[in-house]
C-alpha cells in the first residue's frame, strides 16, 4: 500500500509524541526529515517526585533552558514540590490537566514573572495547600508582560491570591480558581487582558478585580466566567464580597458571566466609566447586584437577569460625578430588605442623565424604580417598564433643587401604597401620580402610564 503525504505527516506525529513521553531526558524525538527541525516538547529529564522532594532547582534549570530553546517544557503526571520559579521570556510549560500538580514549598508563591513577552502555561495545577504565603501575594504573579497566555490550569488553596497580574497583557481563560483566602484574580494596571470562561468559587474576600491607580482606559474583557460563593472576610462596606470588583478602570466589557452567592454584588463599578455590564445571570447577591458608583461617565447596563438581591440595579453618587447611563432591558426579581436594617428592597435607582426603559422588575419591598434622592436628580426618562408587587411602584425625588424627570408608558400593578409616587427623602407625598395630575411639581412629566 502507498501511502500518501497526509498519512505520512500524521503517523510522524504520533510517533514522535509517543517518543516524548517515555523519554527520561532531551528533548522529543522529531519525525525523520531531511534537515532538522525544532522540537515539539521535552521533560529536560525532570519527573514527579510525589511531592516528598523540593524540586525547585532542578524545576528552574528546566524552565530556563526552555525560554532559551524555544523548546516547550513538557511536566508528566504527578506531583512536584517546589517554591518560587521565575520565568523568562518565551518559557512556555504544559503538564497533564489536572494531574500535573506544583505543590507550594518555600519562596512566597509558586510560579513569577517580570518584564517578560510570551510566557504561556497550560494544563497545570498550583497547589498552595494553605501555608503561607507573602502578604498580598498570590501562587501566579506576573508584571510587566505582554502576551501572557495561561489556559486549562487549576488554583488552589491559596492563603493570599490566586492570581496577581499588574500591567499584564494577555488571556486568561479555562482555568478553576478556588479555595482562595482573599481574591481569585487581581488585575492592577492597564495592559490590555482577558479574562474568559473561568470558574472562580469560594474565595474570602472577591473574585475578579480590575483596578487602577488612577482614572483611565483600561478595556479588559471579562467574560463567560462562571463565579460563586464570594465571602467578605475582610470587612468592609462595599470593597470586598464581590464577583467582579472594577475600580478607576474605564471601558471594561463584563458580558455573560453567570455569578452567584456573592455577601454584596454580583458587579461592582467603582469609578469605572464607560463600563458595560451586559447578559450577565445574578443570583443571590446580599447588597446592590449590578452597581455603578462615584466618579463614573457612561455605563450600560442591559440585558442582565437578577434574581433574589438586596437592590438589583444602582447607578448612583451624581454628587460624586457618577452619571450618564442606559439601563435596559434588565429582568429583577426577588428582592428584600436587609436584615441589619430597613434598607434597599429596590428594583433600580438612578440619579443622573440616564435612560431606564424596557425593565421587568417583580417583588420589590421598598421601590421598582427609585429616581433621585434629595436633590441628587437631573435629566432622567423612565418608560416602557413593567413593575409588579412593590411597595411603591415608582418614586422620584420632588427636592426644590431636584432636577427634571420624564415618567412615560410604564404599566404598574400590584403596588401597597401607590403606583408612582413623590418622594421628600424617604418621605412620600401627594396624590398618586399615576392617577392624578403631577402639574404641581415642575421637575415631572408624568404621563400615559397604566396603574392596576
Amino acid at each position: 500500500m502507498t501511502l500518501g503525504r497526509r498519512q505520512l505527516l500524521v503517523a510522524g506525529l504520533g510517533a514522535g509524541f509517543g517518543a516524548g513521553l517515555t523519554a527520561t531526558a532531551g528533548p522529543r524525538a522529531a519525525p525523520a526529515r531531511e534537515t532538522e527541525t525544532p522540537q515539539a516538547f521535552s521533560t529536560y529529564g525532570i519527573a514527579p517526585a510525589d511531592g516528598v522532594i523540593d524540586q525547585t532547582a532542578t524545576l528552574q534549570v528546566a524552565a530556563d533552558e526552555a525560554a532559551r530553546t524555544g523548546v516547550p517544557l513538557f511536566l508528566p503526571a504527578g506531583t512536584y514540590a517546589t517554591g518560587r520559579l521565575s520565568l523568562k521570556s518565551g518559557t512556555h510549560i504544559e503538564g497533564v490537566p489536572g494531574l500535573t500538580i506544583l505543590r507550594y514549598a518555600n519562596g512566597g508563591a509558586i510560579l513569577d514573572t517580570e518584564g517578560t513577552d510570551n510566557v504561556r502555561l497550560t494544563g497545570l495545577v498550583l497547589d498552595g495547600g494553605g501555608q503561607a504565603l507573602e502578604p498580598d501575594g498570590a501562587l501566579l504573579t506576573a508584571t510587566e508582560a505582554t502576551h501572557f497566555d495561561v489556559a486549562d490550569c487549576r488554583f488552589l488553596g491559596s492563603s493570599e491570591n490566586g492570581i496577581v497580574l499588574r500591567r499584564v497583557a494577555g488571556r486568561i481563560a479555562n482555568c478553576e480558581i478556588g479555595d482562595i483566602e482573599h481574591a481569585a484574580l487581581f488585575q492592577r494596571g492597564r495592559a490590555g487582558l482577558e479574562i474568559a470562561h473561568n470558574h472562580v468559587r469560594d474565595c474570602g474576600d472577591n473574585g475578579i478585580l480590575v483596578w487602577r491607580s488612577a482614572l483611565g482606559e483600561d478595556s479588559t474583557l471579562v467574560t463567560g466566567n462562571r463565579i460563586e460563593r464570594i465571602a467578605a472576610k475582610s470587612g468592609g462596606s462595599g470593597q470586598n464580597g464581590n464577583g467582579i470588583n472594577i475600580f478607576r478602570a474605564g471601558s471594561v466589557l463584563v458580558n455573560a458571566n453567570r455569578i452567584a452567592d456573592c455577601a454584596f454584588s454580583a458587579i461592582r463599578a467603582n469609578s469605572g466609566s464607560n463600563c458595560q455590564m451586559i447578559a450577565n445571570s445574578c443570583t443571590r447577591l446580599g447588597e446592590v447586584a449590578l452597581y455603578a458608583e462615584y466618579t463614573y461617565e457612561g455605563v450600560i447596563i442591559a440585558n442582565n437577569i437578577v434574581d433574589a438581591a438586596a437592590m438589583g440595579i444602582s447607578v448612583t453618587n451624581f454628587n460624586e460625578g457618577g452619571r450618564l447611563a442606559v439601563v435596559q432591558g434588565n429582568v429583577i426579581r426577588n428582592l428584600f430588605l436587609r436584615k441589619d436594617a430597613d434598607t434597599r428592597g429596590i428594583g433600580i435607582g438612578v440619579e443622573a442623565d440616564s435612560v431606564v426603559s424596557d425593565n421587568v422588575i417583580e417583588g420589590a419591598p421598598a421601590y421598582g424604580i427609585l429616581i433621585g434622592w434629595g436633590d441628587f436628580l437631573r435629566d432622567v426618562s423612565v418608560s416602557d417598564n413593567v413593575i409588579r408587587k412593590s411597595h411603591i411602584g415608582i418614586g422620584v425625588s420632588v427636592s426644590p433643587s431636584a432636577g427634571t424627570a420624564l415618567i412615560t408608558d410604564n404599566l404598574i400593578t400590584g403596588t401597597k401604597d401607590g403606583a408612582i409616587r413623590a418622594m421628600d427623602g424617604p418621605k412620600a407625598i401627594g396624590p398618586d401620580l399615576a392617577k392624578q395630575s403631577a402639574e404641581a411639581y415642575g421637575n415631572l412629566a408624568v404621563y400615559a402610564n397604566v396603574a392596576r
